[in-house]
C-alpha cells in the first residue's frame, strides 16, 4: 500500500510525497495551475505556448541542448504536458540524481530567458504541432467536441491555442502570464519513488525558493446554459468518420463522479464492453470505440469516441443510442457491475505501479481538489457502486435535449443528424 505525506512551506508551495521502495527511480513532478481554462480569448494557447519556452533555457543550462544533456547525461527522462486546467513538468531519474531533477526543474522555471531567438523557433514548432492536430481527425474530434460542449467558454476552446495569437505573443505577454500564476499557492510538487519527503521539502526548499503567496488562481467558473441538443459537424473529406457523442454531467467533486466511471466502463471501457461487442464486433461498423467519464473542477461529461464507416454512421450512432437507453431501462446484471468494477480498480493499481502515474495522480488531485484519495479510497468508492445507481444516473443524463456531438468526416448535412439524435428515447 502506498503510503501519501503532504506538507506546506512556509512560502506556501505544497509538497507532495509517495515514498516507493519497491523502485530504483524517482518521478520529480512539478504542477501548476496554469492552464487553457486559464486564458482569455486574445492570449489563447499561451499555456501550452509558455510550457514549450521553458525548455528553452535558463541561466544554469541555457539553452535546450544543456537541458536535455543535463537529465541524458544521467540517463534520465523528462517532459511537460498542458491542459485546461494545469500545466506540469517532470524529470524521471535513478534515485541518486534526485539533485539533477531539481536543478533542471528549477532552472527552467525561475530562470527561463525567453530569449526572441528561441521565441521565434518555438512559433514554427508550434504552428507545425497546430498542423499535425488538425490533419488528424481522431485527435481533432476531441476538440470539436468541447467546444460544442461547452461553447464560448474557456473550456470549449482548444489547448494548443490560435495561429493568430501563436504568430503575434510576445516576450512581455509571457512573463505577465508566468508572474501571475506561476506563484507558491499555484504550485504543487509531487514526487514518486525512492526517496522521502524531508529530501524532497529540503530540496524544494533549495531549488524553488517562491515568494510568498496564499491566493489561488480561479478560472472562471462554468454555469451550464440550458440545455438543447448540440451539434459541430466538420465537413472534410476523410476515410472514416470520427464522432464523439455525449452528455454533460458533473464536475471532479460530485458525489456521483465513481457512478459515472462505473457506467463509462460497462459503456464502452474494454474489449468485452456492450459498445465493443454492439458498434465492433456485431455490425462491424468501427475499428476503435470507447467510452470515457471525464471530470474538470465544476463540469464533465460522459462521451462515446469512435472511428467509423463513413457509409454507415446512421446504423452507428443508432447502436451507440440504442445502448443509451438499455441502461436508461434495465438493471445491470452483479455480473457485468462487477467486471465493470474490476476492470477499474485493474487499471488504477497497474498504473500505480509507475511512479510517473503516481506523481501525477496525487499531484493533480492537491492541486485541483485540495484533497487527497488513497487507492483504497477509490477502491471503497467503486466498490460501493449499484446497479440502481447505474440506471438512476443513466435516466439523468442520457435524455435527448443533453445529446452533444461533434463528427468529423464528409457530410454537410446537419439535419440528418439532428434526425439521428432523436432516436434516443
Amino acid at each position: 500500500m502506498l503510503t501519501i505525506k503532504k506538507t506546506t512551506l512556509s512560502n506556501k508551495v505544497r509538497i507532495v510525497t509517495v515514498p516507493m521502495r519497491s523502485t530504483e527511480a524517482v518521478t520529480v513532478m512539478i504542477m501548476v495551475r496554469a492552464g487553457s481554462r486559464h486564458e482569455t480569448k486574445d492570449i489563447n494557447g499561451i499555456s501550452h505556448f509558455l510550457e514549450h519556452m521553458f525548455f528553452k533555457g535558463g541561466k544554469r543550462f541555457p539553452d535546450p541542448h544543456a537541458v536535455a544533456e543535463a537529465i541524458d547525461s544521467v540517463g534520465g527522462v523528462f517532459n511537460a504536458f498542458t491542459d485546461n486546467e494545469f500545466a506540469g513538468y517532470y524529470v524521471k531519474v535513478a534515485k541518486e540524481h534526485i539533485d539533477t531533477a531539481f536543478d533542471v526543474l528549477s532552472d527552467m522555471l525561475l530562470n527561463a530567458q525567453f530569449d526572441q531567438e528561441g521565441l521565434e523557433r518555438e512559433r514554427g514548432v508550434i504552428l507545425e504541432e497546430y498542423k499535425m492536430m488538425h490533419d488528424d481527425p481522431k485527435l481533432l474530434v476531441g476538440d470539436a467536441f468541447e467546444k460544442v460542449m461547452f461553447g464560448e467558454h474557456p473550456l470549449g476552446r482548444s489547448v494548443i491555442g490560435l495561429p493568430q495569437v501563436i504568430k503575434r505573443v510576445k516576450r512581455a505577454d509571457f512573463l505577465r502570464y508566468k508572474n501571475k500564476l506561476y506563484t507558491a499557492a499555484n504550485i504543487v510538487v509531487s514526487v514518486a519513488g525512492n526517496t522521502s519527503l524531508a529530501e524532497v521539502a529540503k530540496l524544494t526548499n533549495r531549488y524553488l525558493p517562491f515568494a510568498r503567496s496564499t491566493k489561488q488562481s480561479q478560472p472562471l467558473p462554468y454555469h451550464e446554459a440550458e440545455r438543447k441538443a448540440r451539434i459541430n459537424l466538420v465537413d472534410r473529406k476523410t476515410e472514416q468518420a470520427h464522432l464523439v457523442l455525449g452528455v454533460p454531467t458533473f464536475g471532479s467533486r460530485h458525489r456521483d463522479r465513481y457512478v459515472a466511471k462505473v457506467l463509462s466502463a460497462i459503456l464502452g471501457g474494454g474489449m468485452s464492453s456492450r459498445l465493443f461487442m454492439s458498434v465492433r464486433e456485431r455490425h462491424g461498423l468501427a475499428y476503435y470505440v470507447y467510452s470515457d467519464s471525464a471530470n474538470y473542477v465544476d463540469t464533465g461529461y460522459l462521451a462515446v469516441h469512435a472511428g467509423v464507416d463513413k457509409q454507415r454512421i446512421d446504423l452507428a450512432m443508432k447502436t451507440i443510442l440504442e445502448e443509451f437507453t438499455k441502461l436508461t431501462r434495465e438493471l445491470v446484471s452483479q455480473k457485468e457491475l462487477k467486471k465493470a468494477k474490476e476492470y477499474l480498480i485493474g487499471h488504477l493499481v497497474l498504473a500505480m505501479e509507475d511512479s510517473d502515474a503516481v506523481a501525477m495522480r496525487l499531484g493533480l488531485q492537491e492541486l485541483l481538489d485540495n484533497r487527497m484519495e488513497t487507492v483504497a479510497d477509490i477502491k471503497q468508492k467503486v466498490k460501493a457502486v449499484t446497479a440502481e445507481q447505474i440506471r438512476s444516473l443513466a435516466r439523468r443524463i442520457f435524455t435527448p435535449n443533453a445529446l452533444t456531438l461533434a463528427v468529423i468526416g464528409p457530410y454537410s448535412n446537419r439535419k440528418k443528424f439532428v434526425r439521428l439524435l432523436r432516436q434516443l428515447r
